[in-house]
């Protein structure tokens, strides 16, 4: 049975696509198929899953979350056009890191899906006042194609 509050998070069905084809409305739907993947690869985990590892070697299944959740961030936070930084989140629970994770992936894809000029939408990074700036490219080839990679990890085990 699908819990009734899974169903009110983004992605329970994936967005109808756009009706034009643009730079922010392709990477909006690269963004839609990540969030889609996401809400199922995740939904109904239980605790015992979440600390499931696969091999000594291998992250646990709560901890790709984690990884897919700060990569989320990176994509939300250069849709905002601010900067990437180390921030010390409260622990919350999986619930709300899965939730957290669907509106931040859905609020970043109506960003992109309303521009035609990803160049303005940089990655960038502030470590103890160094900061480094990534063009748009790279959010395609980095947090967007590792997320979904890990996705299908998830969905492997």
């Amino acid at each position: 049975m699908i819990n009734a509050q899974s169903e009110k998070l983004p992605y329970y069905e994936i967005p109808e696509a756009s009706e034009n084809y643009t730079a922010g409305t392709v990477v909006a739907r690269m963004i839609d198929g990540l969030g889609f993947r996401y809400y199922w690869a995740t939904e109904g985990l239980r605790d015992e899953d979440l600390t499931f590892k696969p091999s000594d070697d291998a992250r646990t299944t709560g901890d790709t979350v984690d990884h897919i959740y700060g990569l989320t961030r990176t994509i939300l936070n250069s849709a905002l056009k601010i900067p990437n930084e180390s921030v010390n989140e409260a622990e919350i629970t999986f619930e709300e890191k899965r939730a957290k994770t669907l509106n931040m992936l859905k609020k970043a894809a109506d960003i992109f899906r309303a521009t035609n000029d990803l160049s303005q939408y940089n990655i960038v990074f502030n470590r103890g006042g160094q900061t480094s700036e990534f063009p748009f490219w790279n959010q395609i080839n980095g947090p967007i194609s590792d997320a979904l990679w890990h996705c299908g990890d998830r969905k492997s085990v």
